[in-house]
Protein backbone atom coordinates (compact mmCIF):
# COMPACT_ATOMS: atom_id res chain seq x y z
CA UNK A 1 0.00 0.00 0.00
CA UNK A 2 1.28 3.51 -0.75
CA UNK A 3 2.24 5.66 2.22
CA UNK A 4 0.16 8.47 3.69
CA UNK A 5 2.81 10.99 2.59
CA UNK A 6 2.63 9.71 -1.01
CA UNK A 7 -1.18 9.92 -0.94
CA UNK A 8 -0.92 13.50 0.27
CA UNK A 9 1.49 14.41 -2.54
CA UNK A 10 -0.94 13.10 -5.16
CA UNK A 11 -3.97 14.68 -3.48
CA UNK A 12 -2.28 18.07 -3.21
CA UNK A 13 -1.00 18.43 -6.80
CA UNK A 14 -2.49 21.86 -7.62
CA UNK A 15 -4.42 22.80 -10.75
CA UNK A 16 -2.04 23.80 -13.52
CA UNK A 17 0.76 21.52 -12.28
CA UNK A 18 1.94 18.31 -13.94
CA UNK A 19 -0.08 15.38 -12.60
CA UNK A 20 1.00 12.65 -15.05
CA UNK A 21 4.51 12.32 -16.48
CA UNK A 22 5.18 9.78 -19.24
CA UNK A 23 8.80 9.29 -20.33
CA UNK A 24 10.21 6.91 -22.93
CA UNK A 25 7.23 4.58 -22.91
CA UNK A 26 7.40 1.65 -25.29
CA UNK A 27 5.26 -1.46 -25.49
CA UNK A 28 6.27 -4.43 -27.62
CA UNK A 29 4.44 -7.71 -28.10
CA UNK A 30 7.01 -10.34 -29.05
CA UNK A 31 6.68 -13.88 -30.30
CA UNK A 32 9.24 -16.32 -31.69
CA UNK A 33 8.59 -15.06 -35.21
CA UNK A 34 7.95 -11.34 -34.86
CA UNK A 35 7.76 -8.20 -32.73
CA UNK A 36 4.86 -5.75 -32.80
CA UNK A 37 5.54 -2.32 -31.34
CA UNK A 38 2.28 -0.86 -30.05
CA UNK A 39 4.14 2.17 -28.64
CA UNK A 40 7.67 3.41 -29.14
CA UNK A 41 9.45 6.04 -27.01
CA UNK A 42 6.41 8.14 -26.01
CA UNK A 43 6.79 11.27 -23.86
CA UNK A 44 3.85 13.33 -22.57
CA UNK A 45 2.94 15.53 -19.62
CA UNK A 46 -0.67 15.87 -18.45
CA UNK A 47 -1.56 18.94 -16.40
CA UNK A 48 -4.08 18.75 -13.56
CA UNK A 49 -7.30 20.34 -14.81
CA UNK A 50 -6.42 19.73 -18.47
CA UNK A 51 -8.85 18.16 -20.95
CA UNK A 52 -6.67 16.17 -23.34
CA UNK A 53 -7.78 14.26 -26.46
CA UNK A 54 -5.66 11.51 -28.02
CA UNK A 55 -6.39 10.99 -31.72
CA UNK A 56 -5.12 8.50 -34.28
CA UNK A 57 -6.15 5.64 -36.59
CA UNK A 58 -7.24 2.26 -35.31
CA UNK A 59 -4.25 0.22 -34.20
CA UNK A 60 -2.02 3.21 -33.51
CA UNK A 61 -1.66 2.42 -29.79
CA UNK A 62 -4.23 4.74 -28.21
CA UNK A 63 -5.82 2.09 -26.01
CA UNK A 64 -2.41 0.68 -25.10
CA UNK A 65 -1.28 4.09 -23.84
CA UNK A 66 -4.64 4.49 -22.06
CA UNK A 67 -4.10 1.18 -20.26
CA UNK A 68 -0.53 2.01 -19.26
CA UNK A 69 -1.39 5.47 -17.90
CA UNK A 70 -4.38 3.92 -16.12
CA UNK A 71 -2.22 1.27 -14.40
CA UNK A 72 -4.04 -1.55 -16.21
CA UNK A 73 -0.88 -2.60 -18.08
CA UNK A 74 2.86 -2.16 -17.67
CA UNK A 75 5.20 -0.77 -20.36
CA UNK A 76 8.08 -2.74 -21.86
CA UNK A 77 10.27 0.32 -21.32
CA UNK A 78 9.94 3.75 -19.74
CA UNK A 79 8.20 5.33 -16.77
CA UNK A 80 4.76 6.65 -15.88
CA UNK A 81 4.43 8.83 -12.82
CA UNK A 82 1.28 10.06 -11.10
CA UNK A 83 2.49 12.75 -8.75
CA UNK A 84 5.46 11.11 -6.97
CA UNK A 85 4.45 7.54 -7.80
CA UNK A 86 6.35 5.59 -10.48
CA UNK A 87 3.68 3.13 -11.66
CA UNK A 88 5.92 0.46 -13.26
CA UNK A 89 7.74 0.07 -9.93
CA UNK A 90 4.61 -0.47 -7.84
CA UNK A 91 3.34 -3.86 -6.71
CA UNK A 92 0.02 -5.25 -7.97
CA UNK A 93 -1.54 -4.37 -4.60
CA UNK A 94 -0.29 -0.77 -4.82
CA UNK A 95 -1.50 -0.47 -8.43
CA UNK A 96 -4.94 -1.71 -7.36
CA UNK A 97 -5.01 1.06 -4.74
CA UNK A 98 -4.09 3.67 -7.37
CA UNK A 99 -6.78 2.41 -9.75
CA UNK A 100 -9.41 2.39 -7.03
CA UNK A 101 -8.69 5.80 -5.53
CA UNK A 102 -7.13 8.06 -8.16
CA UNK A 103 -8.32 6.91 -11.60
CA UNK A 104 -11.80 6.76 -13.12
CA UNK A 105 -12.29 4.70 -16.28
CA UNK A 106 -14.94 5.09 -18.96
CA UNK A 107 -14.65 2.11 -21.30
CA UNK A 108 -15.84 2.09 -24.91
CA UNK A 109 -17.96 -1.04 -24.30
CA UNK A 110 -19.27 0.29 -20.94
CA UNK A 111 -18.15 -2.89 -19.07
CA UNK A 112 -21.21 -2.88 -16.83
CA UNK A 113 -22.15 -5.99 -14.85
CA UNK A 114 -25.39 -7.13 -16.44
CA UNK A 115 -26.87 -8.76 -13.33
CA UNK A 116 -26.51 -5.61 -11.21
CA UNK A 117 -28.66 -2.50 -11.16
CA UNK A 118 -27.27 0.86 -12.23
CA UNK A 119 -26.85 1.81 -8.57
CA UNK A 120 -24.95 -1.38 -7.72
CA UNK A 121 -22.70 -0.96 -10.77
CA UNK A 122 -21.84 2.58 -9.73
CA UNK A 123 -21.34 1.62 -6.09
CA UNK A 124 -18.71 -1.05 -6.81
CA UNK A 125 -15.65 1.26 -6.85
CA UNK A 126 -16.69 2.64 -3.46
CA UNK A 127 -17.00 -0.85 -1.99
CA UNK A 128 -13.60 -1.86 -3.44
CA UNK A 129 -12.03 1.24 -1.88
CA UNK A 130 -13.25 0.21 1.58
CA UNK A 131 -16.49 2.14 2.05
CA UNK A 132 -19.46 0.55 3.78
CA UNK A 133 -22.43 -0.58 1.71
CA UNK A 134 -24.51 2.35 2.97
CA UNK A 135 -21.78 4.84 2.10
CA UNK A 136 -21.30 3.29 -1.35
CA UNK A 137 -25.02 3.34 -2.15
CA UNK A 138 -25.38 6.94 -1.00
CA UNK A 139 -22.46 7.99 -3.21
CA UNK A 140 -23.88 6.05 -6.17
CA UNK A 141 -27.29 7.68 -5.77
CA UNK A 142 -25.70 11.13 -5.61
CA UNK A 143 -23.67 10.73 -8.80
CA UNK A 144 -26.44 8.98 -10.75
CA UNK A 145 -28.68 11.96 -10.08
CA UNK A 146 -25.84 14.18 -11.26
CA UNK A 147 -25.77 12.40 -14.65
CA UNK A 148 -29.55 12.54 -15.00
CA UNK A 149 -30.39 8.94 -14.07
CA UNK A 150 -32.11 9.47 -10.75
CA UNK A 151 -35.17 7.63 -12.08
CA UNK A 152 -33.18 4.69 -13.50
CA UNK A 153 -31.12 3.63 -10.48
CA UNK A 154 -32.90 0.28 -10.04
CA UNK A 155 -32.70 -0.68 -13.73
CA UNK A 156 -30.24 -3.28 -15.02
CA UNK A 157 -28.09 -2.46 -18.10
CA UNK A 158 -30.35 -4.46 -20.44
CA UNK A 159 -33.21 -2.18 -19.42
CA UNK A 160 -31.30 0.96 -20.41
CA UNK A 161 -30.53 2.61 -23.75
CA UNK A 162 -26.96 2.91 -25.02
CA UNK A 163 -26.78 6.53 -23.90
CA UNK A 164 -28.12 5.65 -20.46
CA UNK A 165 -25.60 2.82 -20.08
CA UNK A 166 -22.81 5.23 -20.99
CA UNK A 167 -24.07 7.62 -18.31
CA UNK A 168 -23.94 4.77 -15.78
CA UNK A 169 -20.35 4.11 -16.89
CA UNK A 170 -19.54 7.80 -16.43
CA UNK A 171 -21.18 7.81 -12.99
CA UNK A 172 -19.12 4.78 -12.00
CA UNK A 173 -15.96 6.55 -13.14
CA UNK A 174 -16.84 9.69 -11.15
CA UNK A 175 -18.14 8.13 -7.93
CA UNK A 176 -14.81 8.13 -6.07
CA UNK A 177 -13.98 11.70 -7.22
CA UNK A 178 -10.81 10.58 -9.05
CA UNK A 179 -7.88 12.85 -9.82
CA UNK A 180 -7.73 11.35 -13.34
CA UNK A 181 -10.62 10.49 -15.65
CA UNK A 182 -9.74 8.24 -18.61
CA UNK A 183 -12.30 7.80 -21.39
CA UNK A 184 -11.62 5.33 -24.22
CA UNK A 185 -13.75 6.44 -27.21
CA UNK A 186 -16.70 7.22 -24.92
CA UNK A 187 -19.01 8.25 -27.76
CA UNK A 188 -18.04 5.66 -30.39
CA UNK A 189 -21.24 3.59 -29.98
CA UNK A 190 -23.63 6.52 -29.64
CA UNK A 191 -25.69 8.67 -32.02
CA UNK A 192 -24.58 12.25 -32.66
CA UNK A 193 -26.96 13.91 -30.19
CA UNK A 194 -26.29 11.45 -27.36
CA UNK A 195 -22.56 11.68 -28.05
CA UNK A 196 -22.70 15.45 -27.84
CA UNK A 197 -24.60 15.21 -24.55
CA UNK A 198 -21.95 12.87 -23.13
CA UNK A 199 -19.10 15.21 -24.11
CA UNK A 200 -20.94 18.14 -22.52
CA UNK A 201 -21.49 16.09 -19.35
CA UNK A 202 -17.80 15.16 -19.10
Amino acid sequence: MISDSEKAKVDQVPLGSVLITVRGISKVYASKKSEVWALRDIDVDVIRGEYLSLMGPSGSGKSTLFNIIGALDKPSEGTVEIGPLNLPKLTSRELAYIRGNYIGYIFQAYNLIQSLTAMRNVALPCIFSGQTDDQAMAAAERVLKRVGLGDRMDHRPDQLSGGQQQRVAIARALVNDPAILLADEPTANLDLKTGSDIIALM
